[in-house]
């Protein structure tokens, strides 16, 4: 019985360093994480917060590390506008990024589509059909699987596009978190996790 006991205690332990190890947001700071542009990114409440700032521009948070093939689970809430996005196998100069975006929107905008910016432009929009899977001002769950040419987006337990792109597939480089331009927005985020495939 004891050591049944100990076993089960030990797995739990280590289901927790996995768990810990996986979120790539910690709820305390932007340790990991680089501020790109001018906009506003801070920590409330355990959440990761987005807003524009005065200049109302393009505003990006990336991370340090970069990652290739993974699978990415996080949730969002869109206060206001909503108009964001998170990209994958990224580069920024600036406040000009190379890559391709998930996108997050409002209503009738894509969300869970693939824009590549400064590129092709959208790649693969969610059939309209599923616009109603968004609950635009409450919090919804994304998963995003990147893996070699394939990219596979989930809205709240919905697939929402499958897209095979031989260009994807050679791009290398960060996860980014997007402001949109033309100022009012405001997005919530929490429990980023990753897991490297």
């Amino acid at each position: 019985m004891k050591k049944l006991f100990l076993i089960i205690i030990c797995s739990l332990i280590l289901f927790e360093l996995k768990a810990q190890k996986n979120e790539i947001f910690n709820g305390k700071n932007l340790e990991g994480w680089k501020i790109h542009g001018t906009e506003k990114w801070y920590v409330q409440k355990g959440q990761l917060v987005c807003e524009s700032g005065p200049e109302g521009k393009y505003g990006y948070l990336s991370t340090e590390k970069l990652y290739n093939d993974f699978m990415l689970s996080l949730e969002f809430k869109q206060e206001s506008d909503g108009n964001s996005g998170v990209f994958f196998r990224s580069t920024i100069e600036g406040i000009k990024i190379s890559g391709w975006q998930v996108e997050v929107a409002p209503p009738k905008k894509n969300t869970g589509g693939i824009y590549e910016s400064y590129g092709r432009g959208w790649l693969i929009k969610p059939n309209p059909s599923k616009d109603g899977v968004l609950r635009m001002g409450k919090w919804n769950q994304m998963k995003i699987k990147v893996k070699g040419n394939s990219v596979t987006t989930w809205l709240n337990g919905i697939k929402m596009i499958e897209l095979e792109d031989k260009k994807i597939g050679k791009g290398k480089g960060s996860i980014a978190l997007q402001i949109h331009n033309g100022g009012g927005i405001k997005v919530r985020w929490k429990n980023i996790r990753i897991e490297e495939l």
